[in-house]
């Protein structure tokens, strides 16, 4: 599998959306264990006052990555394949 950044764009118009969304994806990727993997998000605040996601997944591929954010109905702005990680200091708590 390859690691992704998927860019979600005000995805969100707030908390409780994002939350029904992570539960979505979660019961969907937990039916494709072969195919994706959902290891963290990032959630950033957008200009507009809605939320959008910075989403690291394993994934076997951009395809992959299609297919499960349609079936759980998630926005996709972009699909960046992720080349290598820097880590200089762990996310902080």
């Amino acid at each position: 599998m390859n690691l992704y950044a998927i860019l979600r764009r005000d995805g969100f118009a707030d908390g409780a959306t994002l939350e029904a969304a992570a539960a979505r994806s979660t019961e969907v990727g937990n039916d494709m264990p072969d195919d994706i993997r959902w290891i963290r998000s990032y959630v950033l605040g957008e200009k507009g006052g809605t939320l959008g996601t910075v989403c690291i997944y394993q994934a076997s591929s951009e395809d992959a990555i299609r297919k499960h954010a349609q079936t759980a109905d998630l926005p996709v702005s972009e699909i960046i394949p992720i080349a290598d990680t820097v880590i200089v200091r762990p996310d902080p708590e």
